[in-house]
């Protein structure tokens, strides 16, 4: 589909079922590759990126079948993937290529991983810098520091009975994550230190608690040292059951706030251990109302004598990267200037989130400065311009979060098709919970 048109809609009001985490999808997948046992997967996410991690770990000689829907059983190659020369086509999933990268560099097998243009201008060379420190053959077959990257096997010539990994965490959490994941097959006591500030904990936090599911635990240190102890491996726990995406829930716990609501999501809830969870409290001090249960939350919000019931907020969103970006959005409807900061590592993501951030929300009529690492967004004081077409620069990320100017004024949205990429379905979903009266 070349375009979707969004009729303006006043109010959001109903329940939906969240699609699978992508960020669980993608870890419980490898971890279940890597395994001692079998492991029954439920509610897994169906997406271009998931597809991208099952073809992958196919190719890699892993056994893995659909029982279902959304249910898969992986059996697990313990530690060691049967196949020791592919060539692997990861898309644009960073949840994929990243660890993928890291666990291929310690399997002794000849590997050629590449990705769409956009994962080629993605850079890798923090990742493959701090492998190469214990002994990785990596090559760029392209850009210095950029995929495409072929992996030979690994030249483990340090005997010490710990290894020592050095990276830095201020450009993407996807690297660290990509260490510890790989680092147990070692079996030895690995100690990873983290120079700079590190950026996106709440990711390092889930696959720090997917990789316990799994039975490795790791010690963490002021989020600055990682430390891996020796001898343990991953065995499966049997089954495990992936909740819902949080990222994805913001969507539509901002459009019951900015259409007054009550919309609920199901699937995530306040015990979840995705941090894009505070999305929900960041919707709160917006002045959306929020409540919460195990496994659902619901958002809606009232106006008082005609005035907007949302108002602007200043927020460091180091914590929720992605779903931030339906803050800048939801900023369109709050009184005053909102200011988001500590985003920098937009830029580095599906496109650079910060300069199409900046660039659709002008489309509509907000005045937006845009920083290096901040977006200062002021909404048009006679409402937002209609008819508008909005480009989606192949991000997923951004159709998604523009579907919330229909709240404010009938909008197009170009290449609706690339939701494909973690929510199939989000148009269908969307377009159940709007009304036009």
């Amino acid at each position: 589909m070349k375009w979707l048109d969004l009729p303006f809609s006043k109010v959001a009001r109903g329940s939906v079922k969240l699609p699978g985490s992508k960020s669980i999808s993608n870890r419980i997948l490898l971890l279940a590759a890597l395994s001692e046992g079998t492991t029954h997967i439920h509610d897994l996410l169906a997406s271009d990126d998931t597809a991208r991690m099952l073809d992958a770990l196919t190719k890699l000689g892993i056994i893995i079948t659909q029982s279902s829907g959304h249910d898969y059983c992986v059996a697990g190659a313990n530690s060691k993937f049967p196949v020791i020369e592919a060539d692997l086509f990861l898309g644009n999933a960073g949840t994929a290529f990243r660890p993928l990268v890291a666990v291929l560099s310690l399997m002794q097998g000849h590997y050629r991983l590449s990705g769409v243009p956009r994962m080629h201008e993605r850079p890798i060379a923090d990742l493959v810098d701090a492998l190469r420190q214990i002994g990785a053959s990596i090559t760029y077959l392209g850009n210095p520091g950029y995929p495409p990257l072929e992996i030979g096997p690994a030249s483990m010539q340090n005997q010490d009975e710990s290894l020592t990994v050095n990276v830095k965490g201020n450009v993407s959490s996807q690297f660290l994550t990509g260490l510890l994941m790989a680092l147990p097959l070692t079996g030895k006591q690995s100690v990873i230190n983290v120079s700079g500030n590190l950026i996106s904990k709440p990711y390092i936090e889930l696959t720090l608690a997917q990789m316990q599911r799994f039975g490795v635990k790791v010690e963490q240190h002021d989020w600055q040292q990682f430390v891996i102890p020796p001898q343990q491996i991953y065995r499966s726990p049997g089954k495990v059951s992936v909740e819902g995406d949080a990222s994805s829930a913001s969507y539509f716990l901002a459009a019951g706030a900015i259409g007054q609501g009550p919309v609920r999501v199901h699937g995530v809830g306040r015990d979840s251990v995705q941090g894009d969870i505070r999305f929900a409290a960041a919707l709160e001090m917006m002045g959306a109302t929020i409540t919460m249960g195990e496994h659902w939350i619901e958002a809606s919000s009232t106006a008082v004598n005609g005035k907007k019931p949302l108002h602007a907020i200043e927020l460091d969103c180091n914590h929720i990267p992605d779903a931030a970006m339906t803050l800048a959005v939801t900023a369109l409807f709050a009184e005053g200037t909102t200011v988001l900061y500590n985003i920098a590592s937009w830029r580095l993501k599906e496109t650079d989130r910060l300069a199409a951030m900046a660039n659709e929300l002008r489309k509509v009529g907000a005045i937006v400065e845009e920083g290096s690492d901040y977006l200062r967004i002021t909404p048009p004081v006679n409402g937002l311009t209609p008819d508008i077409a909005i480009d989606t620069y192949d991000d997923h990320r951004m159709a998604m979060c523009f579907s919330l100017v229909s709240f404010g004024a009938p909008v197009r949205i170009n290449d609706p098709d690339c939701v494909a990429k973690t929510f199939p379905n989000y148009f269908e979903l969307f377009s159940q919970l709007v009304h036009t009266s």
